[in-house]
């Protein structure tokens, strides 16, 4: 198969499909007779990705797949075009993401008593709703409460392949993208891997300023000075 025509289709359905797919999902966007092998398939992705080195667009590999997104540094210009707000979460959901992901599977009773404040039910219930979390389990003790745990939607959300890919704590806390006055560490170290281009800022959040559970500022949120923009990727239409 022509290696040209090959990039110029995967290019095409990247462009068309607006999330992350698969190669194996690229390769039967060809007839049976002149379908690409999974080798020519990843190889036309890695010239892709070659050629938007220095461009406005890259190409992103998360755990949903490849996708092609807008570079984070040119991320506010082109907010721009959508001139309502984007949607900004409270620090104490971005805490409690935070809680989850790093320390995952957690029950709300754990994340509580990190953070030192009962969990407004409704953080919970927009991260299950953003499907950025799941239940995964129920710990083994009286009352079996649940186990809470990050999805593939959050990974594809926050540009990651795995969780191996979250920034170490110690980095975030230096860079000022995350204050937390909690030890997030499960294992006594921070995670060995390191940043990833593209990701979403966690901006800064503070437990101490949360010590009661509010109706208004746990949930997504538009307005006032106790919430923070999350920049990811660019807007899909089921954002």
């Amino acid at each position: 198969m022509n290696e040209h025509y090959l990039r110029n289709v995967i290019e095409a359905a990247l462009l068309a499909a607006g999330r992350p797919v698969q190669a194996t999902e690229l390769m039967q966007l060809f007839e049976e007779a002149v379908r690409p092998t999974l080798e020519q398939v990843r190889a036309a992705i890695d010239t892709l990705a070659s050629e938007y080195a220095g461009r406005g667009i890259e190409l992103k590999e998360t755990a949903g797949g490849v996708r092609i997104q807008v570079r984070r540094e040119l991320a506010s210009e082109v907010s721009r075009l959508w001139p309502e707000r984007p949607a900004r979460y409270s620090r104490a959901l971005l805490e409690t993401l935070a809680l989850i992901a790093y320390r995952q599977p957690i029950t709300r009773g754990e994340i509580e008593a990190v953070r030192g404040v009962v969990v407004n039910p409704n953080i919970v219930r927009t991260l299950l709703e953003r499907n950025w979390v799941r239940v995964v389990g129920h710990r083994d003790v009286p009352g079996r409460p649940e186990l809470l745990g990050t999805t593939r939607d959050f990974l594809d959300y926050f540009g990651l392949k795995n969780l191996e890919e979250l920034p170490p704590l110690a980095e975030l806390k230096a860079a000022g993208e995350l204050h937390l006055q909690l030890d997030l560490r499960s294992d006594g170290s921070d995670s060995a891997a390191g940043p990833r281009a593209g990701a979403p800022e966690l901006s800064e959040a503070s437990a101490a300023e949360d010590e009661e559970p509010r109706e208004d500022g746990d949930e997504l949120s538009a307005e006032g000075g106790e919430t923070h923009e999350l920049v990811a990727a660019p807007p899909h239409a089921d954002d």
